[in-house]
């Protein structure tokens, strides 16, 4: 709680002074589908009674890992954050061809005849 109190002007000033710049509305925008994606795959588990998870997590995770990186890259330059998103791209975008491959049903995820 001590950290708090001792830092509380440095968050009020920040807050304060906030910028939304082109840069941050990409990294809000890539923090928000990649958030999402939990939420997708939440409401499909919980409509079908099992474990699903329907292309649109991994069109979520695709997008929001590439928005996330671009904006670690070109906006932060933040080596943290570029690392942090840069293998969830490649896995992501892995399932996601594994997906699309297969013939599956686009809500739970099934094979089809």
């Amino acid at each position: 709680m001590d950290f708090f109190i001792a830092n509380f002007p440095s968050i009020v000033h920040a807050l304060q002074h906030f910028q939304l710049t082109p840069w941050k509305l990409v990294g809000y925008t890539g923090t928000l589908m990649f958030t999402s994606r939990w939420f997708v795959q939440l409401y499909y588990t919980r409509k079908y009674k099992r474990v699903v998870m329907p292309l649109a997590f991994w069109w979520l995770s695709v997008l929001g890992s590439v928005l996330l990186l671009a904006y670690f890259i070109v906006g932060k330059n933040d080596s943290v954050g570029i690392l942090s998103n840069f293998f969830p791209v490649f896995v992501s975008t892995y399932n996601l061809y594994v997906h699309l491959r297969n013939r599956k049903n686009s809500i739970t995820g099934d094979a089809t005849a």
